[in-house]
C-alpha cells in the first residue's frame, strides 16, 4: 500500500529540514581530541541516536547504494536513484530523505513504505559499526531495556544541547515506543532501524506494528512483540531467594524508609501525596503536618522535565523511563517559603502493588551556597547520594576555576601587550620598507650589519624637469612643493605597480632602479615602461603658469655597488661608474624624451615578444665617459606596442598587458624550479 505519511512536495521545496543535524554542538573531533584510544563517550552515544533521528547525507547515501545493490531486481526503478556523493556535497542543508521519498512515490507508490523500511535496515547495517555499535549496545541488555534507555538518554542529550524541538522517544510500556518527529519519512525509516538493531544487538526478530497517533504533533506508535522460546522452569530457589509480592511484608518501617530516602514522595492515582521523605517533610513542616493526605503534588511541586508532561497518572506512568526534574512551589499561605524554586532531579517509579508512583531524587544544587540559601545542610544529603561529593568537589573546582580565570586574565593581558608590540613592530618595519628594500629593512630592524654588495645588470633611471630653475624663480616655494608632491606621488604609485625601487629624489631629480631588491630578466623592461608612463603622466600636471611639465629621462644598465650610508637618517645609496653614466644619459636627453644606453637596448631587444619603438641617435650623443663606445650609439625610446593588442589601444593597456605576460612567465619559471 502507499505510504500514508507521504507528502508530495515539489522540487523547489527540497531545502526543508536538514538531513545533517548541524545545529548540534557535538563535534566528534574536538570532543575526543584529549581522550586516548577508542574510549566510548557521550559524543558517540549522541552520534548513534542521531543515526535514528537525523541521519547524515553520507549515511543515507551509503545505505541507499546498498539498497539498490540488493533490491534492484525486485524494484528495477531503484537504479534511477543512483547518484554521486560529490553531487550532494554542495547542498549542506539538502533534505536527501525527502527527495528519496518523492522519487520512490514516482517509481512505485504502493511500495514506498516497504522500501523505506528496507532503507532503514540498510542504514543500520552500513553505519552501525565500530564505536557506534558499541554505543547502541550500552543502552540495554535486552530489547525492552534498549527502548527505555532511548527515552531517557535522548531526553538528557536534548537537555545538553538545549534542544527545544518536539523530536523524541517515549517508552510508554512493555514493547511500546512512541516516536515524535516533524519528518514523516523518519517514521518508516525508524521501523527498519529497530528491526535491524533487534537482529544485530539482541538476535531477535520482533514483529513491529506502526501506527500514527492523532494530535497536533506528529507522533507514531511502534508495538514490538518478540516470541520468546518456552523453557521448562526449574525451581532452584532457596529460602533466601523467596521475595514476597505483598507490600506489607516489607522488612523496614515507613520511618526508616523516609530517613534512608529523604528526597522521595509517593503519589496515589489522584496525584495526592500519601508519603514524603524526611527532607521534604522538614521543608513543609508546619504546613503539611504529620499527614500529607489530601495535598496534591501539583500544589507544592512544579514538573519542569519532561517537557510538555500532562499531569495525569497514566501519562506519568508512561514517562517513567525519562529523568524527572521538579521544583518546589511555595505552599498556600507561605509566600516567604525560603526553599521556593529548589530543584530536585530524580526518577519516577510505578508501584503496581499499591497502584502508586514513587519519586526518588536528589537536590540539584550549585555548591555550598546553593545548599545554605535553601535552608539545607550537608546532613540532608544521604551518604549514598553522590550529590554530597558533587557539592564538595564543586567547591574545590570553584576555587581552581577562580585561579584559572585569574591566570586566563593575566594570559589575555600578556597576549594583548604582545599583539600591541607586534603591531608597533609592523609599523616600524613598514616605515623602514618605505625607505629601504624589504630585505635591507628587515635586517636593519633586527640590528644586523649591512654590508655593501655589488649588483650586476642593474637598470637605473634618472629624470629631471626641464627649466626647473626658471620655474622656481617665478613661483613661490609652496607652489613648487605642491607641484612636485602631486607629480612624485603619481610616480611612487608607478614604482609599486612596476615593482622597481625608488632610490631618491633630490629637487626635481627622480631616480629609480630595478635589479636591486629582486633581480629578473625583465628589469630593463620595467624601467622602460615606467619611463613611458612618467612622460605620459607629465601631460596631466601643469606648472603654476599653466604650462605642461616637461621631463627628460635617461636609462642605463650596468654593475653598481649598493649599501647603507649614515647612522642618522641613513640612506641606501648606489655607487660606481655606471651610476655616473646613467646620470649622463639623462643630461644628454631632450624634453619629453627617453634616452637609453646601448646596454639597456640589448636587454630590451633580447626578448622579441615585446615591441619597443627605438630610434637610434647620432654617435656623437654618446657620453664621453661611456668606455668602449666604438660603433655604439644611444637611442630614443619612442613608445611601446604589445603584439596581442591593436595599435589604436592606449599606451597604458599595452603596458598592463605586457606586465601580465611577465608575471605569468615568472610564475612558470618559479614552478619549474620548485619541481
Amino acid at each position: 500500500m502507499a505510504c500514508p505519511f507521504a507528502k508530495h512536495i515539489s522540487g523547489e521545496q527540497f531545502q526543508r529540514q536538514p538531513s545533517i543535524a548541524e545545529s548540534h554542538n557535538w563535534n566528534l573531533d574536538e570532543d575526543l581530541s584529549e581522550i586516548p584510544g577508542d574510549a566510548l563517550t557521550l559524543t558517540h552515544l549522541n552520534a548513534a541516536i542521531q543515526l535514528l533521528t537525523a541521519p547524515s547525507i553520507d549515511n543515507v547515501h551509503e545505505a541507499l547504494m546498498s539498497l539498490i545493490g540488493k533490491y534492484s531486481n525486485r524494484w528495477p526503478g531503484l537504479s534511477k536513484l543512483k547518484s554521486e556523493r560529490s553531487e550532494l556535497s554542495i547542498y549542506p542543508h539538502y533534505d536527501y530523505l525527502a527527495d528519496i521519498q518523492d522519487n520512490l512515490t514516482q517509481i512505485d507508490e504502493s511500495a514506498v513504505s516497504e522500501i523505506l523500511v528496507h532503507l532503514g535496515e540498510e542504514l543500520i547495517q552500513t553505519a552501525c559499526v565500530g564505536v557506534i555499535e558499541r554505543a547502541f549496545k550500552c543502552l540495554g541488555s535486552d530489547l525492552q531495556e534498549f527502548l527505555g534507555s532511548l527515552d531517557g538518554v535522548y531526553d538528557v542529550l536534548k537537555l545538553q544541547e538545549e534542544d527545544i524541538s518536539d523530536t523524541g522517544f517515549v517508552c510508554a510500556g512493555e514493547g511500546e515506543l512512541i516516536f515524535t518527529s516533524e519528518r514523516p519519512v523518519l517514521a518508516w525509516l525508524l521501523l527498519g532501524c529497530l528491526r535491524a538493531l533487534s537482529r544485530l544487538l539482541f538476535s531477535c526478530e520482533p514483529e513491529i506494528e506502526l501506527e500514527p497517533l492523532p494530535g497536533d504533533t506528529p507522533r507514531y506508535r511502534y508495538l514490538l512483540r518478540v516470541d520468546e522460546p518456552v523453557v521448562e522452569a526449574v525451581d532452584r530457589r532457596g529460602p533466601a531467594d523467596v521475595v514476597s509480592g505483598d507490600a506489607r511484608d516489607l522488612k523496614v518501617s515507613n520511618q526508616f524508609f523516609c530517613d534512608a530516602f529523604p528526597w522521595h514522595f509517593i503519589m496515589d492515582e489522584q496525584l495526592r501525596l500519601v508519603q514524603m521523605g524526611s527532607a521534604f517533610s522538614r521543608l513543609f513542616k508546619g504546613h503539611v503536618g504529620a499527614s500529607t493526605a489530601g495535598l496534591c503534588a501539583s500544589t507544592v511541586f512544579r514538573f519542569k522535565r519532561p517537557r510538555g508532561l500532562q499531569l495525569h497518572f497514566r501519562e506519568i506512568v508512561r514517562r517513567t523511563n525519562t529523568p524527572f526534574m521538579i521544583s518546589l512551589r511555595a505552599p498556600p499561605g507561605r509566600p516567604d517559603f525560603f526553599a521556593k524554586g529548589l530543584e530536585i532531579k530524580g526518577q519516577m517509579v510505578f508501584c503496581p502493588e499499591s497502584n502508586a508512583l514513587l519519586f526518588v531524587g536528589s537536590p540539584f544544587l550549585d555548591g555550598l551556597e546553593g545548599l545554605t540559601c535553601n535552608g539545607l545542610f550537608i546532613s540532608d544529603i544521604p551518604l549514598h547520594d553522590a550529590t554530597r561529593e558533587v557539592i564538595l568537589v564543586g567547591e574545590q573546582a570553584r576555587a581552581q576555576d577562580g585561579l584559572r580565570r585569574r591566570m586566563d586574565k593575566l594570559k589575555s593581558s600578556i597576549e594583548e601587550a604582545n599583539a600591541a608590540v607586534i603591531k608597533e613592530r609592523k609599523k616600524n618595519v613598514s616605515l623602514l620598507q618605505l625607505i629601504f628594500p624589504a630585505e635591507i629593512a628587515e635586517r636593519l630592524w633586527l640590528g644586523a650589519q649591512i654590508d655593501a654588495k655589488t649588483y650586476p645588470e642593474v637598470t637605473m633611471l634618472f629624470s629631471d624637469i626641464v627649466g626647473f630653475t626658471s620655474i622656481c624663480s617665478r613661483a613661490t616655494p609652496f607652489m613648487v612643493i605642491n607641484m612636485l608632491e602631486n607629480l612624485y606621488k603619481h610616480f611612487d604609485e608607478l614604482c609599486g605597480f612596476f615593482d622597481v625601487y625608488k632610490v631618491e629624489t633630490i629637487g626635481d631629480a627622480y631616480c629609480v632602479a630595478s635589479g636591486l631588491h629582486r633581480a629578473s630578466i625583465y628589469d630593463a623592461h620595467k624601467v622602460a615602461w615606467m619611463a613611458l608612463r612618467m612622460i605620459e603622466t607629465c601631460t596631466l600636471y601643469n606648472t603654476h603658469d599653466g604650462q605642461h611639465i616637461k621631463m627628460r629621462i635617461g636609462i642605463h644598465t650596468g654593475t653598481v655597488l649598493a649599501g647603507v650610508v649614515g647612522r642618522k637618517m641613513p640612506r641606501y645609496c648606489l655607487f660606481g661608474h655606471n651610476v655616473t653614466i646613467a646620470n649622463k644619459f639623462e643630461s644628454g636627453s631632450e624634453a619629453c624624451r627617453i634616452n637609453i644606453s646601448p646596454t639597456t637596448r640589448e636587454w630590451l631587444v633580447k626578448h622579441p615578444d615585446f615591441g619597443f619603438q627605438l630610434n637610434a641617435r647620432d654617435a656623437s650623443c654618446m657620453p664621453k665617459e661611456f668606455t668602449d663606445s666604438k660603433g655604439l650609439t644611444c637611442y630614443f625610446l619612442e613608445g611601446y606596442k604589445h603584439p596581442t593588442l591593436s595599435n589604436d589601444r592606449p599606451l597604458q593597456e599595452h603596458i598592463e598587458e605586457a606586465m601580465r605576460q611577465t608575471q605569468e612567465t615568472a610564475e612558470t619559471i618559479t614552478l619549474e624550479v620548485a619541481q
